[in-house]
């Protein structure tokens, strides 16, 4: 569930660090009672990132899928195999 605090809440630095480490999970700051900022751990935005890539990755291969583009799975494997021995 996602954690959401005001923006004053932000005074306990060390406080929301230690949340945003031990839930691994974004903290959406709020200001006037609007949605302003996101703050999360080194971490969390690292996996983010990481996933954002391979949707990224996984998108482009849908597309090039559809296009006609591509080899057939079996073929890949075969080749693989053939070339490390497996």
């Amino acid at each position: 569930m996602p954690e959401i605090i005001p923006i004053r809440d932000l005074k306990n630095t060390n406080g929301i660090s230690q949340r945003c480490h031990e839930t691994q999970e974004p903290i959406f700051v709020t200001k006037n009672g609007y949605g302003d900022m996101v703050i999360m751990s080194m971490e969390a935005y690292e996996r983010q990132m990481v996933m954002n890539e391979v949707y990224a990755k996984l998108a482009a291969a849908e597309a090039q899928h559809e296009m006609g583009l591509g080899r057939p799975l079996a073929d890949i494997l075969r080749e693989t195999g053939e070339k490390y021995g497996v």
